[in-house]
């Protein structure tokens, strides 16, 4: 596969969100990115995603952006199927004209969040909310227009450039002396670097490998361990005490809520945890522990 040594021409969305701007960086080594967001192409309209791709002739398509305002989207639906359901399919159609990978990222929202364990890959998605219905629909787009994909749903994303759970708890535990945070609904913060990373790797291999050689497919890739958002927030407020920013809120004054007590818009699922080890066995990698990647993301915030 001697067109797959040369150097790669990625198509980057989303640049300026969580994991589009991480993603520059990781992807940069390997080869040509072109990083987009909404004002270089509006990605509710198909025609203008059909012209970037033909314009940029991409090997690699990497689509993190996504339609992610929950609950905004219960009343928005029109918007939010274009974005998360129809341009994953129109990515999908272009990429397979092209023999262009397309690496796209989805969401735990795709189930329902009643199950015990942890979801596995074959667990059937039911989701419960127009976020995660649209999502579906994209992931299944995607996937009957192309099977040069990699599906990677993940959950609780963290990262230093962006809107977040964790800077959402700072602001608020810089302003209360105690704070009311949401302590049934579980899964695992997953940092947007870590995210990046683990996409640069898999690129790589699919370079390597050569097309035919690939397995690709969907595949859960969140960090490792397990959490609930009031006990994430305490961890969040413990860390940046400790590195010495000023709070009214300390960890002891982070009470729990339940689900019911916090009514939203948009159902959350209760479990958002992800079972990795169809990913790390096929690729052959380590998902450290969710701590570690907040914690390199509070680094950054507090530096």
């Amino acid at each position: 596969m001697s067109s797959m040594e040369r150097e790669l021409k990625i198509l980057v969305t989303g640049k300026n969100g969580q994991v589009g701007f991480e993603l520059q960086r990781a992807l940069a080594p390997l080869g040509q990115v072109v990083a987009i967001d909404q004002a270089d192409c509006d990605l509710a309209d198909a025609e203008a995603i059909r012209a970037l791709v033909r314009r940029i002739g991409p090997d690699v398509i990497v689509n993190p952006a996504a339609y992610t305002a929950v609950d905004k989207a219960e009343a928005d639906q029109g918007t939010a199927f274009a974005v998360n359901a129809e341009a994953p399919r129109v990515f999908g159609e272009e990429a397979a004209r092209l023999g262009a990978l397309v690496v796209h990222f989805s969401t735990d929202y795709v189930f329902n969040g009643s199950k015990e364990g942890a979801y596995a890959e074959t667990d059937t998605p039911d989701p419960q909310s127009v976020y995660g219905r649209t999502k579906y629909e994209g992931e299944r787009a995607l996937a009957g227009a192309n099977p040069r994909h990699l599906i990677l749903r993940t959950s609780w994303v963290v990262g230093a450039h962006g809107g977040n759970f964790a800077k959402t708890m700072l602001r608020l535990a810089a302003e209360r002396e105690q704070l009311n945070v949401v302590a049934d609904q579980f899964g695992a913060p997953t940092s947007a670097a870590l995210l990046a990373d683990l996409t640069a790797h898999l690129v790589r291999q699919y370079q390597d490998k050569g097309g035919d050689a690939f397995p690709y497919g969907t595949y859960h890739v969140v960090a490792g361990g397990e959490t609930s958002w009031c006990d994430y927030a305490r961890f969040v407020i413990a860390e940046a005490l400790a590195a010495g920013r000023q709070l009214k809120t300390t960890p002891d004054k982070v009470f729990p809520l339940s689900t019911t007590d916090y009514p939203t818009p948009a159902k959350r699922p209760a479990n958002s945890r992800l079972d990795t080890t169809r990913f790390r066995s096929t690729f052959g990698l380590i998902l450290p522990e969710w701590q570690d990647g907040v914690r390199h993301v509070l680094q950054q915030i507090l530096s």
